[in-house]
This record gives C-alpha cells, structure tokens and sequence, in this order.
C-alpha cells in the first residue's frame, strides 16, 4: 500500500514538473490589448511582433472640440483693387496723349481666406496677408449670415491682422498657451479651403515641429516661430483655427510649404501666444507697439561653439549691440551668447524674435547669457521699434512715412534689369499707402533723382520743398510713379 501510494506520488510530480516545463517554455497570452503576430525570419525562425489594440476610448474625441470651435471660424471673402500700369511714363507721351497716359488703371479682384472670432462684439483675427490691400471685405459666419468688415489693424512682420463686424452676441473660442503644445499633440484646422463650397472643413493632425522658420524670399521681415502641423490646409484656410482637443485656439493657419501651391503633407500656424499680444496691440491701438531688444545675432553651430570655447551648441550670440538699445543698457556686448530671456531657453534667432515679441515697450525681462565661458544674469527693459522718418526698426529697415524701405537685393535687381533700388518692405498706413505705394515693389527714382539705398530715399524726401515725388517698378517690371505732400 505504502509502495503503490510512493509509486503514485512520484509519477504526479513529475507530471506537474513537466507541465510546468512546457508551459514555461510557450510564450506568455498576451494582453488584452495587444495583438501577436508571428513571421519567419530569413533563418527560418519565428519572430513575434505584438501590436496594440486600443479600445474605443483610447483614440481622441475630436467632436467637442470640433463642434464647439467651428462656429467661430467664418469665411472671409476679400475685393482688392490691384493696378495696372503701363511700361513706360515718359512725359513726352504724356504730352501727346493726354495726363491719363501711363497712370495707373484700376481692375478688381476677388480672394477669400479664413478668420477666427475673439470676442463676441464683432473682433475677428485673420491674415494680414489675407486683407492686404482689400476695398471691400465681406465674412460669412458658420450660419450663414454675412457681414461687411472693416480693417482694425495690420501686422506684416508675424502676418496677423484683426478686422471688425457690427455684431453682437458672436461666439467666440476661447484662447489656449501654444507654449505649452507638445510634439505629437492632436490638433484641429479650421477654415475654408478653396473658396466658398468648402466652407467650414475640419481637419486633424498632429503638432510635427514649432519654433519652424521658413526661407523668405520677398526681403519682407518675418517674425516666426511657426507651429508645424500635418493637418491638412490648403488656399482659404489662410487665417482659419488651429485648436486643440479641449477645443482652444492655439494658432492662426498661415501658410503651407509646397511645389503645387496645395497641401503636400505640412502647414504652419502663428502660435496664438504671438496672436495674442499683437492683436491686443491691433484692438487698443492700431497698431502694434513692438519692443526692441537692439541686438544682431546669429545662431550658435558647432563651428562658432568650438571657436568661442562654449560647452554646448545652444543660444544665440551677439553680431552687434546697437547703442543706446535696450541691450546696451543693460550691459550686453558683442560675443556674448543669450541663453534664455525669461527662463524661456533660447535656440535660435526666431526663438528670440518671438519671444521680443512678446513684451511691450517698457516691460522687464530678466536675459541669462554666457560670456567668457561663464553664465551672467541682467535685467533689460525693453524699448519702443522706431517709427520716425530715416530710424532703423527692429529689422534693420528705415521707417519712411509709415512705410520700411530696404535696399533691394542684387537678385531683385538682376531680375528686373535694374542698376539700384529701394525695395518697400511694407507699405504701413501712413503717407506711402494714402498715395497708392505696395509692398515689394521697387523704388527706382525721388524726385528725380536715382536712389540705391533707404538713407537716399529719405534724404532725397528731406530735400524736397513741397512735394515727394516716386517712381519705380512691381516685381513684374511695370512702371509707376506716385507723389505726396510733405
């Protein structure tokens, strides 16, 4: 009896031994979440891949967000006037033929593009690039009623503009911190693309990149720290939301990079932080008080690293520091490094510029730099950009009757088979735009005279007696003159 049970209990623990062997040597159940998937390898040996499944409740909800923020979103149909001039102003012809030969001829023009309502009285953010040089603007709210809109103010350098309805009780969306957008975050593109069959369209997308800068070839300065997103946008969507899940506004579609003209896979948005100082400044003023560091600088590479003994590639450093600036006064100096304005860390010029961009004249900033291999702190208080006659602004353009002038690029010139020239890097709302000057056109001649830089357009200007009289060439070589009293 005792021999049978010995015999029995043996066998049973090795029959559990074994089982557990083999059960060991399988391959652990997956979890509910995940799927297995086995191949052949080129040995000829089984690989497993395990893959999630995600539940329903896993993937983003888009609908509130969607649902909510679309009907701030309108559609924003634009007519320009553009003008026509003839290739030659020779007085000669005009002698023969009457004052009208070689003025400019009117033809009208239709574009759209997209804007966001930020408050309920009628304020509704958009491109500038959208209503530049509009005559008529007429919006069309997500329920279909229509408005004509009047400008408020324009900002060319970070190509924000706020115009105005006669409205109440608008909805509106609420404003989100786009510094706080991390990479791989879902977002959602509001707009318009393509006109007014597609209005309201929704897309959605990931955050791919920000602090983006993109190549600009018009000369025209930028302020930009885009966020890049692969939502789909297309021409219309310019001005339209960007929100996030909880249905925030946090960047103003702006553009898209693409040999077609048409989404190939990325588009870029003003983050709204930038928004939300210039059209503040837009809503207040008209335009916007831009504060100045004083500073040129580039950005730190390994190069310039090994060259000023720097332990890493980070920050920017100093070309020049502009006396009297904001920069100078608080002991800044050329070769110094900024690393960070704020604790916000510093990676590039753009990085910079838009962080400057955040503050008004007057406001305090506390800059963290690196000179001589080790890390100061200093307090700068930042000043106003100029704006008077023959001043440089923050850009290095010289300000000239509320228009910036830059002296046009020798590619510019090439191209339009010129000797020298003046480019308008921005029209403004002064004297320049009352007298019919446009962006990036060319100035050739001040009162008859051949100018080759901003400094002789406004000495030339100061001569005058009375009257400043311009002639010039567009970017298609069509000649045009204009005049203004002083």
């Amino acid at each position: 009896m005792k021999t049978s049970m010995s015999v029995l209990l043996s066998v049973l623990a090795g029959g559990l031994t074994a089982f557990g062997v083999v059960k060991a040597m399988e391959p652990s159940s997956p979890a509910e979440d995940q799927q297995v998937t086995v191949v052949t390898d080129e040995n000829g040996r089984s690989v497993e891949y395990r893959t999630v499944n995600l539940a329903d409740s896993d993937y983003p909800d888009f609908t509130y967000a969607a649902e909510s923020a679309v009907e701030a979103v309108v559609y924003v149909e634009v007519t320009v006037q553009s003008r026509q001039q003839y290739q030659t102003i020779d007085p000669f012809f005009r002698f023969f033929f009457g004052d009208e030969y070689g003025y400019p001829q009117q033809r009208e023009q239709k574009g759209s593009g997209s804007g966001v309502i930020i408050r309920p009285d009628g304020y509704i953010v958009t491109n500038n690039h959208v209503v530049s040089g509009a005559s008529k603007i007429t919006v069309t709210l997500n329920n279909n009623q229509q408005y004509d809109a009047t400008v408020v103010g324009t900002d060319p350098a970070t190509d924000v503009a706020i115009i105005k309805v006669e409205a109440d009780n608008l909805p509106t969306i609420p404003m989100g911190d786009s510094d706080a957008l991390r990479l791989g975050e879902w977002v959602l593109a509001i707009g318009s693309p393509l006109g007014a069959q597609l209005r309201s369209t929704i897309t959605a997308g990931i955050v791919s990149a920000k602090g983006r800068s993109m190549p600009d070839y018009s000369g025209e300065f930028k302020i930009e720290s885009f966020i890049q997103t692969d939502a789909a946008v297309n021409p219309g969507n310019s001005g339209g939301a960007l929100v996030n899940k909880k249905g925030e506004l946090v960047g103003i579609n702006t553009a898209i990079v693409s040999q077609t003209g048409s989404y190939t896979g990325y588009s870029f948005a003003v983050p709204v932080n930038i928004v939300k100082r210039v059209a503040e400044d837009l809503m207040d003023y008209g335009s916007v008080k831009r504060a100045m560091l004083g500073i040129t600088m580039g950005t730190v590479d390994k190069k310039i690293a090994d060259e000023m003994k720097l332990s890493s590639v980070n920050g920017v450093y100093i070309n020049e520091v502009l006396k009297g600036s904001a920069a100078d006064k608080a002991g800044l100096r050329k070769n110094d490094v900024l690393v960070a304005i704020d604790g916000q860390k510093i990676t590039d010029a753009s990085s910079v510029q838009a962080k400057v961009s955040s503050y008004h004249p007057g406001d305090k900033a506390v800059i963290a730099y690196i000179r001589d291999g080790k890390q100061y702190e200093t307090t700068v208080e930042f000043q106003a950009a100029a704006q008077q006659n023959g001043e440089t602004d923050i850009d290095g353009s010289i300000a000239f009757y509320g228009a910036r002038l830059k002296a046009a690029s020798p590619e510019t010139l090439k191209t339009l088979n010129l000797r020298s020239g003046v480019q308008i890097v921005s029209v403004g709302s002064g004297k320049m735009a009352e007298a019919g000057a446009m962006d990036n056109t060319i100035i050739t001649h001040v009162n008859g005279s051949a100018v080759s830089s901003p400094e002789d357009v406004v000495a030339k200007a100061k001569k005058a007696a009375r009257a400043v009289y311009i002639e010039g060439v567009d970017m298609n070589g069509r000649a045009f003159y204009f005049g203004f009293g002083k």
